[in-house]
């Protein structure tokens, strides 16, 4: 029996490690999730709170393609 968790099985990461894979600060990315700029967090306990790590990766995701799309424009706005 396998212990690791297939790739369609949802993963929980913690804060730090959601903030280890943006590089972004915890007071940014509560920023962020406060304006829902950031996928909002899976409640554990009173004190207690992670992420989807999916939805972290996709967000990440969406980051790098708005990234492309912008060098795409500049790049027709400067022909």
């Amino acid at each position: 029996m396998s212990t690791n968790p297939s790739a369609c099985e949802p993963m929980l990461v913690s804060m730090k490690t959601a903030c280890a894979l943006t590089s972004l600060s915890r007071t940014m990315l509560n920023r962020y999730r406060a304006e829902g700029r950031f996928p909002a967090a899976v409640q554990l306990g009173d004190k207690r709170m992670a992420f989807v790590r999916q939805e972290v990766n996709q967000w990440i995701a969406d980051r790098i393609a708005a990234r492309a799309a912008n060098d795409n424009t500049k790049r027709q706005v400067a022909a």
